[in-house]
């Protein structure tokens, strides 16, 4: 495990502007609300490059001494990133009632509104570290109470291969510390991407909600954008919670978290506009270049579900003008709708709407 890592204000900065993760200024376990004030601020189509900070190997249970948590795995000191040590070294946590997520931000962007759509698109991803971690703990994750199989928690350890064609995968030992491994590609991308919630309350990390924050959609990778309700004036935008690759699902509470250096556009969507191409969104709402990613988000899975279909249903009626019950026809007949995650309690689902379906 040769590849160094990419420290704060090191190596390619793509953006306008550059938001280091600095221990003093993120946020740990909370998310942004309207009591907050932006750490940078933005003109609508400016490019921010972030550098975000996975919360493996600086929390309590893992020793809170990442150089200590990952040197059991063979990475040299040298390979742990400076503010994971920073901040594992404050006492700004607290267990019990925070999340585990690091959350950089809030990025004010001028001009944003409530009733306006917030875009958020990735334009670049790079990997921070050549490795990564998968983690469950008692109490969560889709099977509670029956893995991991032993006290504390389970702390899988991946590695990075990369192919001469640019291509990365992870590596899982079958067993630990065994020889024989698993692979699967990277997809690297944010599981956070939010704005800020309304009120006074700053957000507990785990769940999601209408602002966005941990969805935990895999499809999110560079060229893909996310489009979010504002909340408050200046939206206050912010991301954190880096994956190198999840399936959908995330079923043992985490998938391969990492550090990722993350370059995004923000933009802003009139009320007006934003009414006539999605119709009337409750909730966050994705695009790739192949897809319409509607939402569905619940505590119940059944009742995420329903949500799901009827934002997608919402979509294909402003969109397309569709019929409602012919959209409901397509929908059933066409599009699959997947678990996002089952494991951040408030449970998140999103349907796959082929945008070739709709050319004429």
């Amino acid at each position: 495990m040769t590849a160094p890592a990419l420290r704060r204000g090191e190596g390619t900065v793509a953006g306008q502007e550059y938001l280091p993760c600095e221990p003093s200024q993120v946020f740990w376990g909370r998310l942004p609300c309207a009591a907050d004030q932006a750490t940078i601020t933005v003109r609508p189509g400016t490019t921010v490059t972030v550098d975000t900070l996975s919360h493996e190997g600086i929390l309590e249970d893992q020793g809170r001494d990442p150089r200590a948590f990952f040197g059991r795995y063979g990475v040299d000191a040298g390979q742990v990133l400076d503010e994971a040590v920073e901040l594992a070294a404050t006492g700004r946590h607290d267990p019990a009632a925070d999340g585990p997520h690091v959350v950089s931000g809030p990025i004010g962007v001028v001009g944003a509104r409530p009733g306006d759509l917030l875009a958020i698109t990735v334009l670049e991803t790079s990997r921070r570290v050549p490795y990564g971690v998968i983690s469950n703990r008692h109490g969560r994750g889709a099977l509670s109470g029956e893995l991991p199989a032993d006290a504390g928690p389970y702390c899988a350890f991946a590695g990075v291969r990369e192919e001469d064609d640019g291509s990365a995968y992870g590596v899982l030992p079958l067993r630990p510390g065994g020889r024989d491994t698993v692979s699967f590609p990277l997809r690297p991308f944010l599981g956070i991407m939010g704005v800020a919630a309304a009120g006074p309350e700053r957000p507990h990390s785990v769940p999601p909600g209408a602002y966005g924050g941990n969805l935990d959609i895999n499809l999110l990778t560079v060229g893909s954008t996310l489009y979010l309700p504002v909340q408050v004036p200046g939206a206050l935008a912010y991301v954190g919670d880096p994956h190198f690759a999840q399936g959908d699902g995330e079923v043992a509470l985490t998938a391969m978290e990492a550090s990722l250096r993350a370059t995004l556009r923000f933009d802003v969507v009139p009320a007006t506009d934003a009414a006539e191409v999605f119709g009337h969104l409750v909730g966050p709402v994705a695009e790739t270049a192949d897809f319409l990613v509607p939402t569905g988000l619940d505590a119940d899975l059944d009742v995420a579900v329903q949500n799901c279909v009827r934002a997608a249903l919402g979509l294909l009626e402003a969109r397309y003008g569709m019929d409602r019950a012919q959209a409901y026809a397509y929908l059933s007949a066409a599009t699959d709708f997947d678990i996002s995650q089952v494991v951040d309690v408030v449970k998140g689902v999103h349907a796959r709407i082929r945008k070739a379906d709709f050319v004429r």
